[in-house]
């Protein structure tokens, strides 16, 4: 299981950052309809990472700073102290947890499949898209780090 969060949510995390930088703070206000700012997308997102990483790993979940950069810092440098070793035997956990105002009791792996990552990655698309809607010129590339389009190419 620790192949599946710690870095995945690093490598998301500093996508985060690195989308953060080229918008700026007004765009990072922006949202799309009634939906959270980007802003705190990303932040939720961040807080995500965490909340499923540290119960996976048998540790108790940190606060973190409200603020978008430090909170992607900390998040980062949070899931970088892990080890892999924490993680053996997680399958075998049974993870107690809120979902909104919902009180869950599932399985290590339907928290990460079923509730963990879909959320992570929620929070994560609606971050990026309320910036694409603020017109911040941001591509696949930026979200994920992999893709390269030429600077012509439309989709």
């Amino acid at each position: 299981m620790y192949q599946a969060t710690v870095p995945v949510f690093r490598h998301y995390l500093a996508r985060v950052a690195g989308m953060a930088e080229t918008a700026g703070p007004e765009a990072l206000a922006a949202q799309i309809g009634d939906s959270f700012p980007a802003a705190r997308h990303f932040a939720v997102a961040a807080g995500f990472a965490l909340r499923i990483a540290c119960p996976l790993a048998g540790r108790a979940i940190p606060d973190l700073p409200e603020a978008l950069g430090p909170r992607l810092a900390v998040a980062r440098a949070l899931l970088g102290a892990m080890q892999p070793a924490e993680f053996e035997g997680a399958e075998a956990r049974v993870i107690h947890h809120t979902a909104g105002f919902a009180e869950l009791e599932q399985t290590a792996p339907d928290f990460l499949y079923l509730y963990g990552l879909p959320n992570f990655f929620f929070h994560l698309t609606m971050g990026y898209a309320a910036l694409r809607s603020a017109g911040v010129p941001l591509g696949k590339a930026d979200f994920d780090g992999f893709h390269s389009y030429p600077p012509d190419f439309r989709f």
